[in-house]
C-alpha cells in the first residue's frame, strides 16, 4: 500500500487507542479489538499511580500484539530532571532493542533529542502536556522531530478541524475521545506539586482539584483558625536567623463574603464523545481516537474500547449506537459531558453542578442499623469480585472493598469496616471494578498465549548520550512581569529591573517609544482561535521595535523570524525546562535564554547551569498560579478567596478565555539570591501580580519545592 493510500485509509478508519495500566488490561484490550494500546514504564511515566510495567514483561506483551497488527506505545510523558538524562537515554535503546514498541508518548523536549540518539526509529508522539495547542505549533513540532501531535482536550470540533486543516504532511493528530478530564489545562497544572512535591508532570498528581471548597462567610476567621491548626501541626516558620514568622498572619478583622457555600468546583466529569466521534471520522491527519484511563481496570478497558469500535465502524447503525450507548453506561466511570466539544455550547462547563464527579456506578447507600452494623441495599446485582468504593476521595471514611459473594438487588450486603472509618447513613457507595466470568475466560485464554511468549531479556547500554557545552552568562537586570502597565506611568523602568507586559490587546496598546523597552511576555497557553491575534499583536510590536520576548511554550517560536540579529527571545517557566538535553534543543531552535521549571528542589536548580547551553533565569518571587484552565468557573466567584479542606485560601481571575487559580501565599526565593547567582543564574522574573483586596493579606510564602524532593 503506497503512502497516499495508506493516508486515505487511516482518514476513514481512525485507530481505537486503549489504555493498559497492567496485564489483564492489556489482555481486555485485544479481547474488544483494540487498534493500539498505550501504556507506562515503571519510571518516567504520567500515571505513576498505575502498575505500569517491567521491560521484560513489556516485550512479550508487544510480541503477542503485534501477532494481532495492534500497535503499542509506550507513555514517558514526564519531567526529566537535571541527573535523569543518561537514564533516558538507556532507557530508549532498551525500549528500541528489546521491546520494540511503535512509538514514544513525550512532553520534554529533551527525548525529541535522547531517542533518536539512542536508535529509536519509530514515532515520537507529544503529549498534551507538551501544550502544542494552536496551528503554528504543529509544523514546528514536525521540524523538531515528533511525527504526532495528541491535542488538547479543551477543543471543539471546529477548532480540531481548523488544527488538522493547518497540519503538514508527515505529522498526524489524536484526540482524547473518552475518559477523566483536568480542570487544568495539560502541562500548565501545578497545583499538586505547589503544596508538597507531588507534579502531574511527574504522573504523582495528588488531585487536589478533586476536593471540597468552601468559599463566602467569615474567611478571615476560618483562616485564623487554619493558621492556628498549621502552626500547632508544624510549629511557627522561622527565617534563616531562626526567627519566628507567624507563618500563617492575617488581618485582624474577619472578611465577610457572602454566604458560606461548599462545593467540588474544580472536579470535573469524565468525557464522553460517544455518538458524536462520527463527526470525527473523516477529518485529515486525525488518525487515533483516545481512550483515557490507565488507572481504570480491564472491565473498563473492554466496554469502552468495544463501543467506540461499534460507532466507528458502524456510523449509520441505530442498533449498534444504542448498544454502543448501553456499553459506556456499563463502564463504571463518572457521569459525562461533552466538554466544549460543541462550539454552541461552550459554555456548558463540565463540572457537576451537584459537586459529585465520583468514579463508578452508584451502587446504593449506606445504612446503619440499631446495632452499629453499617449495611448496603444494592441498587443493582453485585458479584463476587466486584469492587465497592465508600464516599469520595477526601472523605475520612473513605476506602474501596471486595464483593465475596453474589448480593441481589435489593439484597443486603454487610460491610465490614475499620471502627474510625464507619461513614454516615446516607454515603454513597460505587461500583468501581467488576470481574465478569465472560471477560476473565477471554483474558485467560490471551494469558495463555502470552505465557507461551519468553520474552527478550535486558542488555547493557554501552555509550553516552551527547550533551550540549554549558556556557557561561553575564548577568541581566530582574524582569517584573505585570498584566499592564500602572496608569499613567509610561516611562523608562529603573535602570536595575526591566518592565514585562504580558501580551494582551490592552496591553499593546502603548507608545511608539516605550514598546522597545519592555519584556514581552506571551501566555502560558494559545488557543487555535486566538493565534492569528496573537500574532498580529507580536507583528505590531515588532514594527514598533519591540525585541525582547518571553515565549512560555516552546512553539511560540513559530511567531518570530529567524535572522533578526536584534532579537532577544527567552523561554519562559511555563516552557518546563528541567535539564540541559531540552535546553539544547531550545538554544538550536534560536532562543537566548530560559527560564527553568520552578518545580525543581533545590538540588536539580543548583546543578542545571553547570549542564546549560542557554543563559538560565528563574521566576524568584510573586504569586505562581497552581493552574489555568479554560472550563469557567462554575460555583465559585472570581476576585474572592476560596479555601481548601486544610483551610489554605486561594484565589481565581480571568485573563482572556482563562482561569488562572492562585494560592493565597506568594513563592518567595529572594533569600536563595545569592546562592542562585553563584550557580550561575544570570537572570531573575518576579511575578508582579497584585490579589484582590477581599484576599487575606498572609505573611506565610511559599518556597516551592525548594526544600521538597520533587518525586
Amino acid at each position: 500500500m503506497n503512502a497516499v493510500n495508506a493516508q486515505a485509509v487511516a482518514v476513514q478508519r481512525p485507530e481505537i487507542l486503549a489504555p493498559a495500566g497492567d496485564v489483564p488490561s492489556f489482555l481486555a484490550a485485544l479481547s474488544a479489538g483494540a487498534d493500539a494500546i498505550y501504556l507506562g514504564l515503571k519510571h518516567f511515566s504520567a500515571r505513576m499511580q498505575a502498575d505500569n510495567f517491567g521491560l521484560t514483561e513489556l516485550s512479550r506483551l508487544v510480541d503477542l500484539a503485534h501477532a494481532e497488527q495492534v500497535r503499542v506505545y509506550v507513555a514517558m510523558n514526564t519531567l526529566v530532571k537535571p541527573g535523569e538524562t543518561a537514564q533516558i537515554y538507556r532507557l530508549a535503546a532498551r525500549l528500541a532493542s528489546q521491546v520494540r514498541p511503535d512509538g514514544l508518548i513525550v512532553q520534554d523536549l529533551a527525548f525529541l533529542d535522547l531517542a533518536r540518539q539512542a536508535g529509536f526509529e519509530q514515532g515520537l508522539f507529544l503529549s498534551t502536556l507538551a501544550n502544542a495547542t494552536h496551528p503554528a505549533a504543529l509544523s514546528l513540532a514536525l521540524k523538531m522531530g515528533a511525527n504526532r501531535v495528541i491535542l488538547p482536550r479543551e477543543l471543539s470540533i471546529d477548532e480540531i478541524r481548523f488544527m488538522a486543516a493547518a497540519c503538514p504532511q508527515g505529522l498526524d493528530l489524536e484526540c482524547f475521545v473518552h475518559g477523566a478530564l483536568c480542570y487544568c489545562v495539560s502541562g500548565r497544572c501545578y497545583w499538586s506539586s505547589y503544596m508538597g512535591g507531588k507534579s502531574g508532570l511527574r504522573g504523582r498528581c495528588v488531585q487536589p482539584c478533586r476536593r471540597l471548597y468552601r468559599q463566602g462567610g467569615r474567611v478571615g476567621v476560618e483562616l485564623a483558625r487554619s493558621t492556628a491548626a498549621h502552626v500547632a501541626r508544624n510549629g511557627p516558620e522561622r527565617d534563616r536567623q531562626g526567627q519566628r514568622r507567624d507563618a500563617g498572619k492575617v488581618r485582624e478583622h474577619p472578611l465577610k463574603v457572602g454566604k458560606a457555600r461548599d462545593g467540588r468546583w474544580f472536579s470535573c466529569l469524565d468525557l464522553s464523545l460517544d455518538v458524536l466521534v462520527k463527526t470525527l471520522r473523516n477529518i485529515p491527519h486525525l488518525v487515533s481516537w483516545k481512550i483515557e484511563g490507565r488507572k481504570k481496570g480491564p472491565h473498563y478497558v473492554y466496554h469502552v474500547v468495544t463501543a467506540y469500535r461499534m460507532l466507528r465502524d458502524n456510523p449509520g447503525d441505530a442498533q449498534a449506537r444504542k448498544m454502543a450507548e448501553e456499553l459506556l453506561q456499563m463502564a463504571l466511570g463518572r457521569a459525562t459531558t461533552k466538554a466544549r466539544f460543541l462550539p454552541q455550547r461552550e459554555k456548558l462547563m463540565p463540572m457537576a453542578t451537584d459537586g459529585q464527579t465520583s468514579s463508578g456506578l452508584l451502587a446504593g447507600k449506606i445504612r446503619i442499623e440499631q446495632s452499629g452494623v453499617v449495611t448496603l441495599k444494592p441498587f443493582l446485582e453485585l458479584l463476587p469480585q466486584d469492587y465497592l468504593r465508600v464516599g469520595v476521595e477526601d472523605e475520612r471514611w473513605h476506602t474501596t472493598l471486595p464483593v465475596t459473594r453474589r448480593v441481589p438487588k435489593g439484597g443486603s450486603l454487610v460491610l465490614r469496616l475499620d471502627r474510625h472509618k464507619t461513614p454516615r447513613a446516607g454515603t454513597p457507595v460505587f461500583l468501581i471494578d467488576r470481574r465478569e466470568q465472560e471477560l476473565q475466560k477471554l483474558i485467560a485464554s490471551w494469558g495463555k498465549r502470552l505465557e507461551c511468549l519468553r520474552g527478550r531479556p535486558s542488555r547493557a547500554v554501552a555509550g553516552m548520550p551527547r550533551m550540549p557545552r554549558p556556557v557561561q552568562s553575564k548577568p541581566r537586570a530582574d524582569i517584573f512581569v505585570r498584566a499592564d502597565l500602572p496608569q499613567g506611568k509610561e516611562t523608562r523602568p529603573a535602570r536595575k529591573r526591566i518592565q514585562a507586559l504580558w501580551l494582551s490587546p490592552k496591553s499593546v496598546q502603548i507608545s511608539r517609544t516605550v514598546a522597545p523597552r519592555i519584556c514581552w511576555w506571551l501566555p502560558p497557553v494559545v488557543w487555535p482561535s486566538a493565534e492569528e491575534a496573537l500574532g498580529r499583536q507580536v507583528r505590531q510590536l515588532w514594527k514598533l521595535g519591540a525585541r525582547h520576548f518571553v515565549c512560555n511554550a516552546p512553539w511560540q517560536r513559530a511567531f518570530f523570524p529567524d535572522d533578526d540579529a536584534d532579537m532577544d527571545i527567552l523561554a519562559g517557566p511555563f516552557c518546563n525546562l528541567a535539564n540541559a538535553a531540552a535546553l539544547g534543543v531550545l538554544a538550536g531552535m534560536g532562543f537566548a535564554g530560559a527560564f527553568i521549571s520552578p518545580e525543581l528542589s533545590r538540588e536539580d536548580v543548583l546543578a542545571l547551569p553547570q549542564q546549560s547551553p542557554l543563559p538560565l533565569g528563574m521566576v524568584l518571587s510573586g504569586y505562581w498560579p497552581v493552574g489555568i484552565s479554560r472550563f469557567g468557573l462554575l460555583g465559585v466567584k472570581a476576585e474572592e478567596p476560596f479555601l481548601s479542606p486544610k483551610g489554605e485560601p486561594f484565589w481565581a481571575r480571568q485573563y482572556g478565555g482563562n482561569v488562572w487559580l492562585y494560592p493565597a501565599w506568594p513563592l518567595d526565593l529572594t533569600e536563595k539570591r545569592q546562592e542562585l547567582v553563584q550557580a550561575g543564574y544570570s537572570f531573575f522574573a518576579h511575578m508582579d501580580e497584585h490579589p484582590p483586596t477581599s484576599v487575606p493579606q498572609m505573611q506565610r510564602k511559599s518556597l516551592f519545592n525548594w526544600e521538597v524532593p520533587l518525586l
